[in-house]
């Protein structure tokens, strides 16, 4: 399940991902479809975020990747987990996401005007 790593002048292409058990795989792309599906996870909005980009099987890799990944840490360290919720991206880089918000209704021919709200 790990990315395949292809760089060249410090540019990341894409890669295959690598050889190794194809039932766990088959297990965890299966999880990946499952968890895409519910309405407020962290897990649906990577996956919906990639997916717009890549493709719908690419992104179920990835959110497969993912969960193995916190599969490994969670047995490692201990713990339990706690999910980010669905809005974690947009938290991420806020700045961003209103930038193309704005740009997007301007295009559209609105005139827009924001101001933060007051907590």
């Amino acid at each position: 399940m790990c990315s395949g790593n292809n760089k060249s002048a410090g540019k990341r292409k894409t890669g295959r991902t690598g050889h190794g058990n194809r039932h766990l795989r088959a297990a965890l792309v299966e999880a990946a479809h499952a968890v895409a599906r519910e309405r407020d996870g962290y897990f649906s909005a990577q996956y919906h975020r990639i997916a717009a980009r890549r493709g719908k099987k690419r992104a179920a890799v990835a959110v497969g990747h993912t969960i193995l990944v916190i599969i490994y840490h969670l047995l490692r360290d201990g713990g339990e987990y706690r999910d980010l919720g669905r809005h974690y991206f947009d938290e991420l880089k806020e700045a961003k996401v209103v930038r193309c918000l704005e740009r997007r209704l301007k295009a559209l021919g609105y005139d827009v005007r924001l101001e933060k709200k007051a907590a």
